[in-house]
């Protein structure tokens, strides 16, 4: 088992010997595998596996580099890391995802192996970013820090990505497969739009467990997951979930691209026969072979220690002074910051989503920033968002004016986490191959519509999520307004979703009315929002209890009254 290291900082899993002996065996696989294919010993079709197992996309204009950060955590040191390859090898920035990854969207194929390696050295890596096997995990980017978790997630994720990483049974699966973990009472990790989401407990004894949904997702056929087990102790972690990807790969289909993720299989199935699969599967399993070990368990927990707290008490008066001085701060405060569970602390989330900006994307030197703050302000960690932002999860309240007026001199400070300018958006027909319309210029319109910080207050809780094909890729079924680019004809459209919800009340958006054009998608955008305002209980009544009572009528009245 991998004990921490005299002198490394807890909260982030360390590699050990034999960790980076086997990062560094791939690297070198793929640089001949590269050497191959320039010298036209492979062809793209040859080559193509390869390259995708190690993360590497062709996209319209360039090749596509995904790098892993596991269940969304970094350190300082591997941000600035990140930051640096993005100057050498790309165009200056990076492009953080729905997957707590980042990209790199102009990579030279010959460059590739370097940076492999150099990403090598910070204890990073690309391997199943990509490809038919078991994606990064993801969970809360809150893990350790929130005041109402119930079980450390990183712990269970670090588990899942041993258990994972090029196991020889599920390197090739039907499709990809994701999985993603919340230990928290509230669902900061979309878990039921997840191939396997698991929902982590603690039962009357104070044990840890799980329970197992499976076969959500979004895509050309959206479903939401659906309860399997109830309870899975954490001895039986690992055979169960061992059960679901066998069950999965002996059943899924292969000839048919469009149904082979595992929502399907369950669809087809139906619950009871496939749970009933993996239920014959799970005895099978059970037993010492597959039963987590609590050393094992304690081992990796080592990693994610709590930091060195100080004794605070919970109130800050310079945080009070700062608020009542700067409306601004206040407001950001009230926004972006949440609770922490050791006193005189807080949750900072760096919003990547400027008015007017593309959402997701930072520059090297607002990485290299981010990496200074994490280290002076939150023990040299922080977090990737499955909402395309950043989050500093120890700051003291102390420190977070400082913190944020670094931030917004950088362009980092929006006030906008949870609101309508806190906008998903894949990175579409700019550079996407299967993309049929563009993300990125509509969500800077809607951003820029929606730039005013007190009327996105006003507004309140309102997520807008935009994918440029069916794919979802920006999670447009579970935006509170959802908006998916279509083809027609060769013009650009987008036909609007209302009322999803990515939550532990998961829903999928409902289909508003015809597809419109890019200038009329913003104008619908505001109309929806004036007409929740204008029928709204409260400004307590966020903009799905609105929908939910007065029905899409009026919505879809306002928009396309002219037709």
């Amino acid at each position: 088992m991998n004990h921490i290291a005299p002198g490394a900082r807890a909260g982030i899993y360390h590699y050990d010997e034999i960790d980076r002996q086997f990062v560094a065996e791939r690297v070198e696989q793929f640089r001949k595998q590269v050497e191959r294919r320039l010298a036209g010993e492979l062809t793209e079709e040859e080559f193509k596996p390869v390259r995708l197992m190690n993360g590497l996309y062709l996209q319209l204009h360039a090749y596509m580099l995904r790098i892993a950060v596991p269940y969304g955590v970094m350190s300082a040191v591997q941000l600035r890391k990140l930051s640096d390859i993005g100057r050498k090898y790309d165009k200056g920035y990076g492009h953080f995802t729905t997957r707590q990854n980042l990209q790199y969207n102009w990579i030279r194929l010959e460059d590739t192996p370097a940076i492999l390696h150099e990403l090598a050295e910070v204890d990073m890596h690309a391997l199943q970013t990509s490809g038919n096997c078991v994606r990064n995990v993801t969970t809360d980017p809150f893990v350790g820090a929130a005041r109402d978790e119930v079980v450390d997630g990183r712990v269970y994720a670090e588990i899942l990505r041993q258990w994972t990483t090029m196991h020889p049974e599920f390197t090739y699966l039907p499709r990809k497969f994701k999985i993603a973990i919340s230990g928290a009472a509230s669902d900061r990790a979309a878990v039921r739009i997840h191939d396997v989401g698991l929902l982590a407990r603690r039962n009357d004894k104070g044990e840890p467990g799980f329970s197992f949904y499976v076969g959500g997702g979004l895509g050309r056929s959206p479903f939401v997951g659906k309860l399997v087990r109830e309870w899975v102790a954490q001895e039986d972690f690992v055979a169960y979930l061992e059960a679901i990807l066998r069950v999965y790969n002996q059943y899924g289909r292969r000839d048919n691209i469009y149904k082979a993720r595992i929502k399907i299989l369950v669809h087809e199935l139906g619950l009871e026969k496939f749970t009933q699969e993996v239920e014959e599967e799970f005895a099978r399993l059970r037993g010492p072979k597959y039963r987590l070990d609590p050393e094992i368990v304690e081992g990796i927990r080592g990693h994610f220690a709590p930091p060195p707290f100080e004794e605070l008490p919970d109130h800050s008066d310079a945080l009070e002074r700062a608020k009542a001085a700067d409306p601004a701060f206040a407001n950001w405060l009230a926004v972006n910051v949440a609770e922490h569970k050791a006193p005189g602390y807080a949750i900072a989330t760096v919003s990547l989503k400027p008015a007017g900006g593309i959402p997701g994307d930072a520059t090297c030197e607002q990485m290299d920033l981010v990496a200074d703050l994490a280290e002076r302000y939150s023990f040299g960690e922080l977090r990737v968002t499955h909402v395309q932002n950043l989050v500093l999860a120890h700051v003291k309240k102390d420190d977070l004016y400082d913190l944020w007026k670094r931030l917004d001199a950088a362009e980092l400070g929006s006030a906008n986490a949870g609101l309508i300018g806190d906008i998903i958006a894949c990175p579409g027909l700019d550079y996407c191959a299967l993309a049929n319309a563009r993300s990125i210029p509509l969500a800077q319109a809607i951003s820029a519509r929606f730039a005013d910080p007190v009327r996105q207050r006003t507004i309140g809780e309102l997520g807008i999520k935009i994918s440029g094909c069916i794919n979802a890729c920006g999670h447009h079924h579970v935006g509170a307004i959802g908006i998916l680019g279509v083809d027609k004809k060769g013009t650009e459209y987008y036909q609007i979703t209302v009322g999803g919800d990515p939550t532990l009340t998961t829903a999928i958006g409902d289909i508003l009315g015809p597809a419109v054009t890019e200038t009329e998608t913003v104008d619908a955008i505001e109309a929806i929002v004036d007409v929740y305002l204008a029928n709204r209980a409260g400004e307590g009544e966020r903009f799905i209890d609105t929908l939910a009572r007065v029905g899409h009528a009026p919505f879809k009245e306002r928009i396309y009254a002219a037709d």
